[in-house]
Formats: C-alpha cells, structure tokens, sequence
C-alpha cells in the first residue's frame, strides 16, 4: 500500500478545507485511464487521480440509491430499508427523515453547500428534497435514468433549480458541469464550500452527446456511446477543477471521485476487468469500484491504498478533516479513515458489510470475503425473512473467498475453511439482525408520472 509521502502536510494545519465529491453513476471498474482502462479517453479524470492517492479497494453498495445513502449518513442502508433497489419515481418514500447528512453537517460547521446533478433518495413530499436534507443550493433531478437531452423520465419533466422547476435547455452532463463550476466561482474564497456533483452519467437511456461518438470509431453499439458520455464527464469534471484552481483554492481543496456501483452489463457496454460481476451483486465487480482521493500536500501524489475502506467513511473523515460535528445522534457505521487514505494506514474496519438482504447478504473481513445465498430469497426479495438475519442452513450456499489470493473470486474455499465459513456467517448474522425491511415496492397498476417530478398541490 502505497504511503503519503514524507513531509505530507497534516491536515490539521490548514483551515477547513473545500470539499468536492464527483459520483458517477455506473461506471465500470477499469472504464478510466487512472484503472488501467485504455479505450475510452478520460485525461482530466486521470490527471487529477495521479495527484492523489488511488483508492483500490473502495466499496460502496450494489446500485444507486443505497450507495448515496450510505455516503450522505455514513450508515449502512440496512439500516433504514433502502438496502434493495433504488427509489423508484413512484416510491412514497426516501431517505429517512431521522437521518442527518453529511450536508445538515458541513452546513451547521459553517460550509456552503451544494448538490449539483442526481439526487435519487426521495422526492414524494418536500420534506426529502435536497435543500431539506443539508444543501443550500441543488441543481439538476431528482430520478434516476433521465433523458439527457429533455430531462423527462417517464413523461414527467424532471430538471430543478433550488427545488424548483427549472427549464434550463442543454446536455445534462454539461448542464451539471457547467453549473458546478460555477457554484466554486461564486462562493470560493468566502467560506468552505461542501461541492455534491452525483452525474447522471454514464448510467442509461445511453445518450451521447452530438458529436460524441466520433471519437471512438474503433467501438461499437452501447459501449460507444457509453464511451462518449465518460468523455463528457471528464470535460465537466475538468471544468469545476478548473474553476478551484482560478479561484486559487486548489491547496485547500479536497477532491473525492469514485462509481457508485459496478458496472452494469460488464464486457459489452462497461468494463470491470478481472473482477468478478457487476452492478447489482455483490461480488467484487459490483461493490469494489473505481475511487481516488486529492489533496495537494496532504494526499501523495501517485499513491495507492490497497487497504479496504467504504463508501461509509466518508462522513465520519470528512467530519474530522472539516472540524465538524454530526448534527444527528444516529450511530455511524463508517469510520474515519484518513490515515488510511494519507498515511498508509490499515483499514479502520475489523468487517465491512456489503450488503444483508432477502436474497443474497456479504460481508469482507481482512483478506476473507463470505457470500451467503439465501433459498427463496429471490432477485429482489421474497419469500424469506426480510431482514435476512437468520444463521444459514441447509438451503443457503455459503462462498468463502480469500481476495488476497484470489480477488477475482474464481475459487470458493468455503470447505476448506469452515471454521471461517461458520465465524463469518455469525457475524453477518448479527448485523443482518439490525436491519429494517427493505422498503422497495413493484409499480403500482395505477401509476401514472406528474407533468413535472417534485411539484406538490397546496
């Protein structure tokens, strides 16, 4: 694992610094250059990533919903029922209004805030919008799987300003982009700003730019246009970078960039390399995704940690490294993890749990990982007990897996190990013994989309 560098600034000898946090939605794995991908052009991505520190073994949640719940409360989704699927556009329910985010945070510490792009955790009732869940400013949509170009999902309008209808015309990657650079220009310099920018991109309908797939005449079908919207997304990240080193807060500047899941259909439209599965599982291919961490003086320049860490640990470190307290008094399962990110550190976990649910639940605990099928589960749930939390019998099929040696998960040594096996059933167990039910719901018969997503009647 590779280590700050000596005389690395500590972090506690500057003021609060200026967070921005880039979330790109179903990327693969290897997709960027700084990964080891070589088809799809991402130079300013790689660029800002080879002044940080790779962070390659990153785990966040299966799929989307979970993942920016998990960041914003630095709690596992279990815990609260989003631990299967997403919010669909006609959920009735979001992220809890119990739980605190990393935004009411930073806000109440005295930082700006701002979400520009995909929210994805709620928007039924104005209480689950963004500028009730920590953010001063929001730009962008609240769905998932939205028109690049109308900005409709399921012929419902779906672009807001500040939580309001906003008829902004252009690519939304751009739009994103363009607007989150100019949040840093309007507000760098006064005081610490916290920058949210959750691209839609690159996830589906696939939708390149005009233009955008000239660059790739080598590729084909999805996988070319999956090609041109990650180009699309490196220009827009290259803007707000752009627009913190014009403002002369690059120094002060933490940038955090990672996937929110694996990627989905891995070999024909994304790619995951070696690593096992996609988005949706739990296997490494789904949970283990692309991240790295920058911070000039603080964070060596071309390092990587190998340590496990997860997407949870980001509201516990950034807390520390903000001189910020957590304005709620729900326990958080991250950990900070900072001096794993910038000292070489070992992981601030014993376990991190990859997800408990109906189906399927997994759990990395040092170099072990253990996957336990649940019989009757289902895809999406079923039959089972909700919470999962059962010790495994008969019908559930337990895979150990030693990711040191085998991290692409091609051998199960479940009975070899079976002492192993038996310790880390237990422990998934008990934590499988905390979760909520899971909150996901098949569309209703009667379904039918507003003309515009987040306006409420009086």
């Amino acid at each position: 694992m590779g280590c700050a560098a000596a005389g690395t600034a500590s972090a506690a000898d500057k003021a609060p610094p200026n967070i921005v946090y880039f979330l790109v939605d179903d990327m693969g794995r290897e997709d960027c250059g700084f990964m080891g991908g070589v088809e799809i052009k991402t130079p300013h991505i790689d660029r800002l990533a080879a002044a940080g520190a790779t962070l390659d073994a990153f785990y966040v949640q299966p799929l989307c919903s979970p993942t920016r719940a998990a960041l914003l409360t630095g709690r596992y989704p279990m815990r609260f029922g989003l631990q299967v699927g997403v919010v669909k556009p006609w959920a009735k329910f979001g992220l809890p209004l119990d739980e605190r985010t990393l935004a009411d945070d930073l806000k109440a510490a005295g930082y700006e805030t701002g979400i520009f792009g995909k929210w994805h955790l709620g928007h039924f009732a104005p209480e689950y919008l963004p500028l009730k869940r920590g953010f001063v400013h929001q730009y962008g949509h609240y769905n998932g799987a939205l028109d690049y170009f109308t900005h409709v999902r399921d012929g419902g309008f779906d672009w807001h300003k500040d939580d309001q209808i906003c008829r902004d015309e252009g690519y939304s990657t751009d739009l994103i982009g363009e607007h989150a650079a100019k949040f840093v220009t309007d507000n760098a310099g006064k005081k610490p700003f916290f920058l949210y920018v959750p691209f839609n991109a690159v996830h589906s309908p696939y939708e390149p730019p005009k233009g955008g797939v000239k660059a790739y005449p080598n590729l084909k079908g999805q996988r070319q246009k999956y090609a041109a919207m990650l180009t699309s997304v490196d220009h827009a990240i290259n803007g707000v970078v752009e627009a913190v080193e014009k403002a002369g807060v690059r120094d002060n500047t933490l940038f955090i960039f990672s996937s929110d899941n694996g990627g989905p259909s891995p070999g024909r439209i994304t790619d995951n390399g070696k690593y096992r599965g996609g988005k949706g599982g739990v296997y490494e291919g789904g949970v283990r995704v692309a991240a790295f961490a920058t911070w000039d003086r603080h964070i060596a320049a071309g390092s990587k940690v190998t340590e496990p860490i997860h997407v949870v640990d980001w509201r516990p470190t950034l807390l520390e490294l903000c001189h910020a307290k957590p304005t709620g008094e729900l326990a958080m399962d991250g950990r900070d993890a900072w001096q794993t990110i910038a000292a070489g550190g070992k992981s601030p976990h014993d376990v991190i749990l990859l997800n408990t649910a109906p189906a399927v639940g997994a759990i990395r605990a040092g170099d072990w990982k253990l996957v336990v099928h649940h019989e009757g589960g289902g895809q999406r749930g079923g039959k089972r007990n909700a919470k999962a939390s059962e010790p495994a019998n008969e019908q559930d099929h337990a895979e150990l897996y030693n990711l040191r040696d085998d991290p692409y998960e091609k051998s199960n040594v479940a009975d070899e190990h079976p002492e192993e096996v038996k310790e880390l059933q237990r422990k998934l167990a008990a934590l499988a013994e905390q979760a909520a039910p899971p909150k996901a719901k098949p569309q209703p018969k009667d379904y039918k989309a507003p003309k515009v997503w987040g306006e409420f009647g009086g």
